[in-house]
């Protein structure tokens, strides 16, 4: 009951009042304008961008979260090394928001220690012009979290491995590589593939880290609600901002969904 109290007041709740705004008009009566203001120049870019955003980090921090994770399982279940990455991996995946865009600003901002020390010597500015507080600085940013999510999740897939197959594939000629090609690979695909997923899902709907960086103009969905809602630019358009948040809503549900049918077809191996 605790549970199902709180799915309903956080989840169920909302979603039923983002799906209703979504078709209210500014006299409350139910109208369609909300949904066709979606094929905007704006909001098709801004979706654009936060479908680049989202699928740039899931495919960087897929590809190295999973080979930090296999360097992580390969030292061993008990090893030190294991121990301190998935510690380290579980306080950074949740370090977001505020802290880590001000901990990048201080870093790599125009006066950053880093941007500063590089200045003074060799020479070199990588400032280049903002690049920090754009598409770009986002991409960079994001990837700090989505690497060590994607080593959370994926160290079980690869734990999942047994010594068994392995010996095997051995035991009938194969080598390391065509164990990898031929058995191990086709077995993490389908978790890998669910992880990106993950990643996707999480980079999509994140918005207090490019709240903080961006402060002016909205080049993602999220940023474009916050201005429907507050802004007086966009003032009388609040049902708008409800449009484009069910808009998100069907993304990821759609890659939530895919996610689940991955895992399910994981978990047929990895018993």
């Amino acid at each position: 009951m605790p549970f199902l109290l709180f799915i309903g007041i956080f989840l169920v709740v909302p979603t039923v009042t983002v799906v209703a705004t979504s078709f209210q008009g500014a006299d409350g009566g139910l109208t369609l304008d909300n949904i066709r203001a979606l094929g905007s120049e704006a909001a098709l870019t801004t979706l654009w961008h936060s479908i680049i955003l989202a699928g740039s980090t899931a495919i960087i921090g897929g590809a190295l979260g999973a080979l930090l994770a296999w360097l992580v399982v390969s030292a061993g279940p008990t090893s030190r090394l294991r121990r301190v990455t998935l510690a380290v991996s579980g306080v950074l995946a949740q370090f977001g928001g505020v802290p880590l865009a001000f901990a990048f600003i201080a870093t790599l901002g125009f006066s950053g220690v880093l941007t500063e020390a590089l200045r003074s010597w060799p020479g070199v500015d990588i400032w280049g012009g903002g690049w920090l507080f754009g598409l770009k600085g986002l991409i960079v940013v994001y990837c700090y979290f989505q690497i060590p999510l994607m080593v959370l999740v994926f160290v079980p897939a690869l734990d999942g491995l047994r010594v068994q197959w392995r010996e095997a594939a051995v035991n009938l000629g194969a080598s390391r590589w065509q164990y990898w090609r031929h058995v191990a690979v086709p077995l993490l695909t389908p978790a890998f593939l669910g992880s990106v997923l993950l990643l996707f899902a999480n980079a999509f709907a994140a918005y207090a880290t490019a709240a903080v960086l961006v402060s002016q103009g909205n080049p993602i969905t999220p940023l474009l609600i916050r201005s429907a809602l507050t802004s007086e630019v966009l003032l009388g358009q609040a049902n708008l901002g409800f449009a484009l948040a069910l808009e998100m809503i069907v993304v990821v549900a759609v890659v939530m969904t895919l996610y689940a049918l991955l895992l399910r077809r994981t978990s047929r191996w990895m018993r």
